[in-house]
């Protein structure tokens, strides 16, 4: 126990908000910081987000209060910059006016059909937060508590999705083709390809492909970007001879990606990259990216335009391949 609770200058309540039907929806388990990982529930654009506010009044305490209010919030906050937060949704709504409580009261509220026009999204620099905010205002201070809300935007399926064709040459020494069947896959997707040896004159000892994650934050010349690495697997050990062809199937539901962000707010962008490597002998690398587009699809749809079953995870190379 404080000394301020001891000599009776505590606190004389506390204050929690409860959205309905929160234990019944899907909750979204999302990474909140290096080694820290939260569950919120999930929420769709437009949808209404309703509940109470839950004053407990402490026993044998009285709370004056100068008003009650309830807040939802959408809000981008830069992690180099603490302590700024640009809002992009603010709406507010006044539950009680200043009055006394002496017993816990509770307090409905409706925020009806909310747009949320962006995904929720936590990453290394930067955070896109929705929450609901309620404040008790007191004479010095106030009491207040934030109850997290995840949101998803499911898109439609591109009309147009061309495939990938790439070369990756050294002159006289290198010339392999790579394919992929598509160039934007849904977060359950699974990539299919095929690398061609076209010409090798160089001793590789091994192949690897990795799908890279860039996340760009601010404007220039206060722009910061940062690449982490989702997954990386071995699809050839040993040396390719000429007219080789290395087959590739990488299912992308079992790694923690997000769809592609474009300028979201025109605060940050998160990209992402397939990336060929392959090293010979004497440890040099040759190396090719290729961005692709990442989208959320409804998964109630089906996925029967894959051809493949999504309850697969990881990746498979080729015959005498390493997949890992």
């Amino acid at each position: 126990m404080s000394l301020a609770s001891l000599f009776g200058f505590g606190p004389v309540a506390d204050v929690s908000v409860i959205l309905n039907g929160e234990d019944e929806r899907q909750q979204v388990d999302y990474r909140a910081g290096k080694d820290k990982r939260e569950k919120a529930p999930l929420y769709f654009d437009g949808e209404s987000v309703v509940g109470k506010v839950v004053v407990r009044v402490h026993e044998g305490k009285q709370l004056e209060h100068y008003g009650i209010k309830v807040q939802f919030i959408g809000c981008i906050e830069m992690f180099y910059d603490r302590g700024t937060h640009y809002e992009f949704v603010s709406l507010v709504q006044e539950l009680a006016a200043p009055a006394e409580l002496t017993s816990t009261s509770m307090y409905n509220f409706e925020f009806k059909n909310v747009e949320k026009q962006y995904e929720s999204y936590h990453g290394i620099n930067v955070k896109l937060r929705y929450f609901v905010q309620a404040t008790v205002s007191k004479r010095v201070g106030a009491i207040s508590q934030a109850k997290d809300i995840w949101v998803y935007s499911y898109r439609v399926p591109p009309e147009v999705n061309s495939s990938i064709r790439m070369e990756v040459g050294i002159e006289d020494c290198l010339h392999i083709e790579f394919e992929y069947n598509k160039s934007k896959y849904h977060l359950k997707d699974v990539i299919v390809g095929k690398i061609y040896f076209l010409l090798v004159r160089i001793k590789i000892n091994h192949m690897e492909l990795s799908i890279i994650r860039r996340e760009t934050t601010g404007a220039a010349p206060n722009q910061y970007n940062e690449s982490e690495t989702i997954t990386k697997f071995e699809i050839m050990d040993g040396a390719p001879v000429r007219g080789e062809t290395i087959p590739i199937r990488l299912f992308l539901g079992g790694f923690d990606l997000t769809p592609t962000y474009r300028d979201v707010n025109k605060k940050f962008s998160t990209r992402y990259y397939l990336n060929l490597v392959l090293i010979d002998q004497e440890s040099r690398r040759y190396f090719k990216q290729q961005e692709i587009t990442l989208y959320r699809k409804n998964e109630s749809e089906g996925n029967a335009d894959d051809g493949v079953d999504d309850d697969n995870n990881g990746a498979v190379a080729g015959p005498g391949a390493i997949a890992s």
